[in-house]
């Protein structure tokens, strides 16, 4: 499949998807944001594909934040279905099914902060900024970041960000529990790509098991929580693949997971 501003790349299950428009600081705009639903849905559907690195272009930015000549011309009617359009490729990408790790290598402001949020996993360069600037702008966090955001690091830490506009530096990311890793430049893809290798050897469907009960269970309340667990502990208990790494396990040998 060809992206205008995408490139992906595949080395083995890992798949590298590079947001590439260096020139505008990676920015969304319309076209971007329709090629990365596209991709989620051909990367969902290839059965090769284990684990996704998401990042930016160049070395200054993951994702500048949304286009502005765009919002600019936003009409109330227009502005919603924008914030809508962006919620459903952020949600795709969320519900993939498999983990996906953004791979923050610098500016991460915006609509690059919300995607890096929609993300599985995140790991920053030391470098990187992240914020929610959009009140410098007249604006709020459209494409789920006043959601998100307090879920990721707690309410208070969510309104300084989004109410001061003011971005972060990757260790306040960490600490804040914005970000799960920080290390440095030089490093950022070798690493990203071993955690994503790391995660690929995985039982796959164990996996989405796994990102499905902690997505839809923190919406839940804590007892139809542990129920909605419970049934999908029942489902993975059927597949080839507990039967595998129990199996693996007891022989004292490696699992090879299929999938099924």
């Amino acid at each position: 499949m060809e992206f205008a501003h995408l490139l992906v790349e595949r080395a083995g299950a890992v798949a590298v998807v590079t947001i590439n428009r260096p020139a505008v600081l990676n920015a969304l705009d319309k076209q971007t944001i329709e090629d990365l639903g596209r991709a989620a849905i051909e990367l969902q559907c290839d059965d090769t594909v284990r684990a996704i690195v998401l990042t930016g272009a160049g070395e200054k930015s993951f994702v500048a934040g949304a286009d502005i000549n765009e919002l600019a011309l936003q009409t109330p009617a227009s502005g919603r279905e924008h914030a809508l359009t962006g919620q459903r490729v952020f949600d795709a990408i969320e519900n993939l099914g498999k983990p996906v790790i953004a791979a923050i290598n610098g500016y991460a402001l915006g609509g690059g902060c919300e995607l890096a949020m929609a993300c599985t996993l995140r790991i920053a360069a030391d470098t990187a900024k992240l914020g929610q600037p959009e009140i410098a702008l007249g604006l709020l966090p459209g494409y789920a970041g006043t959601q998100r955001l307090p879920r990721l690091v707690g309410k208070g830490h969510a309104m300084a960000m989004i109410l001061t506009g003011a971005p972060i530096t990757a260790a306040e990311a960490l600490r804040i529990g914005l970000v799960n890793r920080v290390v440095p430049a030089a490093d950022l893809m070798k690493d990203a790509r071993a955690w994503a290798a790391q995660l690929a050897v995985n039982a796959p469907i164990a996996m989405r098991y796994i990102m499905n009960a902690v997505h839809k269970g923190a919406e839940m309340p804590f007892a139809e929580a542990c129920q909605y667990e419970a049934t999908l502990f029942g489902l993975v208990a059927s597949t080839d693949d507990m039967r595998e790494g129990t199996s693996a396990f007891l022989a004292k040998r490696k699992a090879e997971f299929k999938g099924k």
